[in-house]
């Protein structure tokens, strides 16, 4: 018989978790594993919400295991080492993002990109090498191994450095792997979101020109004003997409909800790449046409490796990179989850665990 998520463990945790798919979070108790020799454990002090956790409690990509317990851009301190750990000690501030496992000895592995691994284990709602589910960061203690724990550069904010760990990587890693990060590209971001105010930051300081790609004009003075972009283009305006066409060495394309790629295959230069970091619940329609007159490329990119994570978060360090975010207490994450949906957040929910996750 198995046992219940309370007993599986020897450390008694407690969180907020989804039961089914209506995607509704709860008080869950539970528990972590003990700390074996090459784990940390960590009090959790912020954890971000990211749409794949609204994705995942609603089980909208069809492999939700419940209860499921999300949260992937998790900040801490650490309680807890084990006896071989190297990296960190007893008190420093670390984090945990989208993986806590990986096989660690195939190719992918071998070359730091642990993130397509094809046994790469994610932060929640996978089945760890033990056997039992993972539940990811909404609670008060997460346990990973410290191969996939990131040290927290000292100047940056927990709170709003806390989505970096999935927002932060997931623009970062696309603009350096294909060669967007060079001063006087002009490098177009399609969606003003969580991930794509982040991509933003981060082109800006590669010394990007950034133009901001939008279904919301009203988005515009933020994106120009707040954020720095360069200029702004509205996606349903042929006038302006038109004027575009041909200025782009490359884009982001952030939007995690269906949407057309014709006009954004436009905006590219001859070579130029459209790379999608949102994922839509359905397939996209690729016209082929526009790729062909202008060897241009349609690619896909998730997260990053941990030492690419770890050179991410010391370069946003660097630069005063931070998301944008509401910091929410953990009873109001339901009221949160239902604005997320109508995008109604500048940009990024975070979940102030510390002061506000309490043991029902």
């Amino acid at each position: 018989m198995a046992k219940s998520p309370e007993e599986e463990h020897p450390v008694k945790a407690f969180g907020w978790a989804a039961r089914d798919p209506s995607g509704v979070l709860s008080p869950f108790k539970f528990s972590r594993r003990a700390t074996g020799e090459k784990d940390v454990q960590f009090k959790v002090v912020y954890c971000g919400i990211c749409h794949s956790d609204l994705h995942c409690v609603k089980n909208e990509w069809g492999f939700s295991m419940y209860p499921l317990l999300p949260g992937h851009e998790i900040v801490g301190i650490v309680t807890e080492v084990g006896s071989k750990v190297q990296k960190f000690k007893l008190g420093d501030k670390v984090g945990v993002g989208c993986m806590v496992g990986s096989c660690r000895s195939c190719d992918n592995c071998s070359k730091n990109l642990e993130n397509y691994c094809p046994k790469m284990l994610l932060t929640y709602n996978s089945i760890y090498h033990d056997g039992t589910v993972t539940y990811g960061g909404y609670s008060d203690i997460m346990v990973a191994d410290e191969h996939f724990v990131v040290r927290w550069p000292d100047n940056l904010p927990l709170d709003s450095g806390a989505p970096l760990l999935c927002a932060g990587i997931t623009t970062y890693s696309p603009l350096k792997y294909f060669g967007l990060d060079k001063p006087g590209m002009h490098v177009g971001v399609v969606g003003l979101g969580g991930l794509g105010h982040v991509g933003v930051k981060f082109a800006k300081a590669f010394g990007v020109k950034v133009t901001v790609i939008s279904t919301s004009p009203s988005k515009k003075k933020e994106a120009i004003e707040h954020l720095g972009a360069d200029s702004f283009l509205v996606s349903r305006d042929p006038d302006q997409m038109q004027a575009a066409a041909g200025t782009l060495d490359g884009i982001i394309d952030t939007v995690s909800a269906p949407h057309p790629l014709l006009p954004l295959i436009g905006l590219l230069k001859t070579h130029g790449k459209i790379v999608l970091v949102g994922a839509p619940e359905k397939p996209l329609e690729l016209p082929v046409m526009p790729l062909l007159m202008g060897r241009k490329i349609v690619a896909g990119s998730t997260i990053g490796g941990m030492k690419e994570t770890q050179e991410m978060l010391d370069f946003a360090a660097k630069h005063n990179i931070t998301a944008d975010v509401e910091v929410i207490p953990v009873d109001y994450v339901n009221t949160a989850m239902e604005r997320l949906v109508k995008a109604d957040v500048r940009y990024r929910f975070v979940l102030d665990i510390a002061n506000t996750m309490k043991a029902a």
